[in-house]
């Protein structure tokens, strides 16, 4: 009998244009009715989920950057695993000399560089010239939903957050240079202290070696006193691996690369097929007969 289900956002709970649907809304509630603990678990920041459900009605408990904190339904912090101060920074400069779009998350903001925008505006550029027949509008688009999310602030430079008051929990580096992230994941693979995960082709994220939404499902299902074994999880990428191992039952999102299927114990419709309702609606039956 399921008690408790993470549900990942972009690619799974969100359809392609970065939203709610009330399907999805619907089987949430109706999870909710049937005493299942939802939970919401991202590499979004939480004020950027409370933003997206904002107007729904709908209180859970989040997991948010990607596993570094756990807020409460009704918004306190429960639980947080920091970046060391000089992990971040080591990271950023590296990120920086290497030109490379970034957004660190904080316990309150996005922090951003001014040039942000510019620097994916110029690989934009490399990459048509490159290749003239490339698909422009659909670069545009990837680019358009990484500025989707709430709570940017924008920095002259990583020396910013040197400040005590800043505290960061995630490092996200994005580019729609397929070889410069390649690059950047190999230099970062062997960090001593860190998790590096993908939640995205055009991007990879660092976090302290003890976050992760598989960390982060385990110590809230101890906390509410459920079981690993009455616990689902529903995901589309690698960052939900740990969850989608830990979980007693899994579900890959139909638009998932083909790993994610293989390390989850289903496979439910796409995010634009609104597969997650479909996924909470066998799992209602299952639970209540």
């Amino acid at each position: 009998m399921v008690k408790m289900i993470a549900i990942d956002l972009d690619g799974t709970l969100l359809n392609e244009r970065k939203q709610l649907s009330e399907e999805n809304l619907h089987a949430i509630k109706l999870a909710q009715s049937q005493g299942v603990e939802v939970v919401i678990a991202t590499g979004r920041a939480y004020f950027d989920v409370k933003a997206i459900f904002e107007h729904t009605g709908l209180k859970t408990w989040v997991i948010s950057a990607n596993g570094a904190c756990i807020h409460t339904p009704s918004g306190d912090l429960f639980h947080h695993v920091p970046m060391e101060k000089k992990d971040a920074l080591t990271i950023l400069r590296w990120l920086e000399q290497h030109d490379f779009y970034y957004e660190v998350f904080s316990k309150d903001a996005i922090l951003t560089p001014l040039n942000g925008r510019q620097i994916l505006d110029i690989e934009l550029d490399r990459l048509t010239s490159a290749n003239p027949d490339v698909d422009t509008a659909f670069f545009e688009e990837i680019i358009h939903g990484q500025f989707s999310q709430t709570g940017f602030v924008q920095i002259d430079s990583s020396e910013s957050i040197v400040d005590d008051g800043i505290t960061v929990y995630n490092i996200l580096a994005f580019s729609l240079d397929e070889d410069k992230l390649l690059k950047g994941w190999h230099h970062f693979s062997d960090s001593p202290g860190l998790t590096l995960v993908k939640s995205a082709k055009h991007n990879f994220e660092l976090e302290h070696e003890k976050a992760a939404k598989g960390i982060a499902l385990d110590i809230l299902a101890k906390k509410l006193g459920v079981p690993l074994a009455a616990t689902a999880a529903v995901g589309d990428s690698f960052n939900d691996l740990s969850m989608l191992k830990i979980a007693g039952y899994s579900a890959a999102m139909g638009n998932a690369p083909l790993e994610i299927k293989q390390a989850a114990d289903t496979v439910t419709l796409p995010n634009t097929e609104n597969g997650v309702s479909l996924f909470i609606h066998e799992l209602v039956k299952k639970t209540c007969p």
